[in-house]
């Protein structure tokens, strides 16, 4: 029971928390460009690494500025095409480069030195603007000589959004008084692996400078020359590419113009904006041009060309068909091919992640609910994507996933698992929160799918009543006092809070919202970090606070979301380790894996706005417009067959007016509530 005392001591952690956040001085600010920006001061060192991928490429650059204000930074590369042996899950060629082309540069005969960085920018690049000066340090009479900066050198990194290359561009500027000589040198390393570790053999990797054939220049005051640099990999049969590293930047910044702008997000807190727009690139760029066809992939230095149940089927491809990301609907469609590799008429487990390509398995975990994660994902996707054809090609694969599920339910009702998407790092029992609450919503969504595709109406009638019994039994079995609090136990004999226990209101079971809402803002779960995995433990896996915090807006209880929200999105945008969502921590280092980014995109789609998939037409919509917003709205919702088009909601006094537009237009208007639903068909 949720006592008075525990009221007040929740209270007062959550006020600490708050002035805690609105006292902290972000390291990095928001531009009018929408990139954010650390203008270096005095605390220093600090270091930081982010990871960038293209189709053929991923990167995570290890940077930062050292005490004295130098820069620093270690390209680690990776090549998920170039496999490895063992061609297992982590079996992408990848190599470190710490190489400094500042360093090789002359000024006037000489070398730079006394670094000062300015400022670095991210923006789906990452640049650095330094100051330099040059002559002779600690000698003679130069040891009295004050360091007079001459040259302002811009550099950008970023992947090539096509090739397997890393780009670099370097921008020199005389900042002096006088004009000044420069010298780039010709500079080219080639690095041939290990023939016995590679699928195909040795592969070649390329450093180089792109230079021209002149490498002497003369630069007047003000003025600039600009080189370009890149490192790259190829196999056997294949050559060194040259090309146009001007090019390249201009199709990554065209990349992600292009995301920024489809799926809009506007609200009266430019930090959310920025972390949705943000989330939304690092979502879309993980996906690689395999020989098995388009493959979003986690990253983190791990998990590449291959495709998981939790991270592609259950958390990404939902969103995709919103961001009307041509590539990124056709790397969903292609892992849910994929995983219908693997139905059998014996209802044996699904491979929990297919790897390689596409040419092996890994199930290391056994039975994660993998069937569940998947008929969720592909119904809710079919459903939004609106295409007939491939909806009527994923229905096999649904139906087999939630025939599996329930051969799976025990006794109480409830569906039976090896594990749950943490693979044993915590303890899921025998039947998990997770597994069923999937499992109901796949069933909710195949009764609306039923529906589209034509099917006897005793199908969709019958997973109707198979959800609504499904419903009644995860209440009953998983309904628990838990440490005080009126919500969810994980798994029968679980008796310690667990993040998960948000999991039931992303699909629409509230019975316990109320003490689910109090427990996951306590300070038995949240923390500086988030919400931590389970109680006492000092771990925490970003994916459950992005549902948490999306069950919590759905659940309507908006401003306890918007202010935990608020401070997430800053210490995540703007905090020590920015620009996105993180996986985990101690595991990991918080690497920067794609497919919790689209579970922040999905905070905002399905928690604030409340979109929910009910048809090719038709969406139920349900917006908790915060207190201290007057508006809201998303722009270009590529999702349903009408698509695109806007939703604009408006305080009107104590209600809300909602606003459906195509071509600028509106088409729907409703008068509501806020934190009502609305029910739009077209």
């Amino acid at each position: 029971m949720f006592t008075k005392k525990m009221k007040i001591v929740l209270l007062l952690f959550v006020l600490f928390c708050l002035a805690d956040y609105a006292n902290a001085t972000p390291r990095w600010r928001i531009l009018d460009s929408g990139a954010i920006e650390w203008q270096i001061d005095s605390r220093l060192p600090h270091y930081d690494h982010i990871e960038m991928s293209g189709l053929k490429v991923s990167t995570v650059l290890r940077y930062g500025v050292n005490g004295d204000g130098q820069f620093v930074m270690e390209r680690s590369m990776i090549w998920p095409m170039l496999r490895t042996i063992p061609n297992n899950t982590h079996a992408s060629l990848m190599q470190r480069f710490a190489i400094d082309y500042a360093s090789l540069l002359l000024v006037n005969g000489m070398a730079l030195n006394n670094e000062k960085v300015k400022s670095i920018c991210i923006d789906g690049r990452l640049t650095v603007v330094s100051l330099f000066a040059i002559g002779y340090q600690n000698t003679g009479t130069a040891r009295n000589r004050e360091s007079v900066p001459v040259v302002e050198l811009t550099r950008s990194f970023f992947p090539s959004t096509d090739k397997p290359m890393l780009c670099e561009r370097y921008t020199v500027k005389n900042i002096s008084s006088k004009p000044i000589s420069v010298i780039v040198p010709f500079q080219k390393a080639v690095y041939k692996t290990d023939p016995a570790k590679g699928v195909d053999g040795s592969y070649t990797i390329v450093t180089s400078i792109q230079n021209k054939e002149d490498c002497l220049y003369t630069i007047a005051p003000k003025e600039s020359l600009t080189f370009d640099a890149s490192v790259q990999a190829y196999k056997k049969g294949e050559k060194e590419l040259i090309v146009d590293i001007a090019d390249e930047e201009h199709k990554r910044m065209a990349f992600v113009d292009k995301i920024w702008n489809n799926l809009s997000f506007v609200s009266s807190d430019p930090v959310v904006n920025t972390a949705f727009a943000f989330a939304k690139v690092r979502a879309a760029e993980s996906i690689f041009a395999t020989g098995g066809g388009f493959m979003h992939s986690p990253g983190g230095e791990s998990y590449y060309a291959a495709v998981w149940a939790n991270d592609q089927a259950e958390y990404a491809n939902p969103f995709f068909p919103f961001l009307g990301y041509d590539t990124g609907n056709a790397s969903a469609l292609n892992s849910f091919r994929l995983f219908a590799r693997f139905m059998n008429p014996d209802y044996k487990p699904i491979p929990s992640s297919i790897i390689a390509e596409g040419k092996d398995t890994w199930n290391g975990a056994g039975d994660r609910g993998d069937a569940a994660m998947i008929a969720y994902g592909a119904a809710r996707y079919a459903l939004a994507k609106a295409d007939k054809k491939e909806a009527q090609e994923l229905w096999p694969l649904i139906e087999w996933c939630l025939e599996y599920c329930k051969r799976k339910i025990n006794a109480s009702g409830v569906v039976t698992s090896d594990a749950d998407e943490l693979e044993g790092r915590f303890p899921a029992g025998n039947a998990n929160l997770c597994t069923s609450s999937l499992y109901y919503d796949a069933l909710v969504s195949a009764n609306y799918l039923a529906k589209e595709l034509g099917k006897q109406s005793s199908v969709s009638k019958e997973y109707a009543r198979q959800a609504k019994v499904l419903k009644n039994n995860i209440n009953n079995y998983f309904g628990s006092c838990i440490e005080g609090f009126d919500s969810y136990r994980y798994y029968e004999g679980n008796d310690i809070l667990r993040s998960w226990i948000a999991i039931p209101l992303t699909v629409g079971i509230f019975e316990k919202k109320t003490g689910t809402v109090e427990a996951l803002f306590s300070p038995r779960l949240w923390s500086k970090d988030g919400l931590l995995t389970q109680a006492g433990t000092d771990t925490f896996w970003d994916r459950s606070t992005l549902y948490a915090l999306r069950g919590v807006y759905s659940a309507g209880a908006r401003e306890r979301a918007m202010e935990h929200m608020a401070y997430y999105s800053q210490q995540r945008l703007l905090g020590e380790h920015v620009p996105y969502p993180i996986e985990a921590w101690p595991e990991g280092n918080q690497r920067h894996l794609s497919a919790e980014s689209a579970l922040y995109c999905r905070i905002v789609t399905e928690g604030i706005f409340g979109i929910r998939p009910t048809g090719f037409n038709s969406f139920s919509l349900c917006p908790q417009l915060p207190d201290k917003w007057n508006s809201m709205r998303l722009n270009n919702v590529s999702a349903f067959a009408f698509s695109p088009f806007d939703i604009i909601v408006e305080r009107q006094g104590n209600k809300i007016k909602t606003y459906v537009l195509r071509n600028g237009k509106p088409v729907k208007t409703y008068h509501t509530e806020n934190g009502k639903d609305i029910n739009i068909t077209f």
